[in-house]
C-alpha cells in the first residue's frame, strides 16, 4: 500500500467544475470575448496562470491575463455558495486516514477558496495538510502541486486521485499513479487515455474497489 494519498480537491472532493467553467465565460464576457463553455471546461483543472493562453493564446493573456483571473476570482466568489461537497468525499478521507495513509488534499485554489472547501468536507482535523495556489510556482499540469503535496506528506511513496487529464499529467510528472473519478465532466475513455490507471464513476464506486487501486493495495 502506498504510504500517502494526495487527493485533489475541486471536481474531486467537491463538485466545482461547472461553476469553473460558468464563471471564466463571465469573465472572458466582460472583455468582450465569447469562448463556449464547453471549451473552458475542458481545459478546467489548469490552474489560472496556464488557463487563459491555453483556451484563448497568448495574446490575449498577455493583455488581460491578470484582468481576466481578478474578474473570474469575483465571479466564483458570487457562487461559491452554491458549491456542494460531492457524495462520499469525507468518508473517504475518512477511510483512507483508517488504513493508515498520510492525506494531503492537493489544491492549487486561493486560501479563501480553501477554507470554504475545507469547512464543506468538514477535513481541517482530518487531513494531515493541503496545498494552496501559494504552494506552487507553476500549477497543473506542471508538476510543482503534486511535489508539493510529497513534501507535506513526507513520502514520495504515493498514489493521486483526482478527475481530469491535467491531474494524470502533473502527477505523471511526479512520479506517481493516478486513480481518477468522472466526476469533473471528462469520460473514461479520455481519462484513461490520459493514463489514468483506474477511473470510476463516484466516489461510492472508488470505495467498493479500493483494494483494487494503488490507493488501496
Amino acid at each position: 500500500m502506498a504510504r500517502a494519498a494526495v487527493l485533489d480537491v475541486d471536481g474531486t472532493l467537491v463538485d466545482t467544475n461547472y461553476q469553473h467553467a460558468l464563471c471564466w465565460y463571465r469573465a472572458f464576457r466582460t472583455h468582450g470575448l465569447t469562448i463556449p463553455v464547453w471549451r473552458l471546461h475542458r481545459h478546467v483543472g489548469m490552474g489560472g496562470d496556464k488557463f487563459v493562453s491555453a483556451v484563448a493564446g497568448d495574446d490575449v493573456e498577455e493583455r488581460l491575463g491578470d484582468e481576466l483571473r481578478e474578474e473570474w476570482e469575483r465571479r466564483f466568489d458570487e457562487l461559491i455558495g452554491e458549491v456542494a461537497a460531492l457524495e462520499g468525499a469525507r468518508d473517504l478521507i475518512v477511510e483512507l486516514k483508517e488504513r493508515g495513509l498520510a492525506v494531503v488534499l492537493a489544491s492549487s485554489a486561493i486560501e479563501k477558496h480553501l477554507d470554504h472547501f475545507l469547512d464543506l468536507l468538514d477535513a481541517r482535523d482530518l487531513a494531515d495538510s493541503w496545498t494552496t495556489k501559494d504552494d506552487v510556482e507553476q500549477s497543473k499540469p506542471e508538476p510543482d502541486l503534486v511535489n508539493a503535496a510529497l513534501a507535506k506528506a513526507g513520502t514520495r511513496d504515493a498514489a493521486m486521485l483526482g478527475d481530469t487529464p491535467w491531474d494524470v499529467e502533473a502527477a505523471r510528472k511526479a512520479g506517481l499513479q493516478t486513480v481518477c473519478l468522472m466526476t469533473g465532466g471528462f469520460s473514461e475513455h479520455e481519462l484513461r487515455d490520459a493514463g489514468a490507471v483506474a477511473v470510476f464513476e463516484s466516489i461510492a464506486d472508488l470505495r467498493d474497489a479500493l483494494d483494487e487501486t494503488p490507493l488501496g493495495r
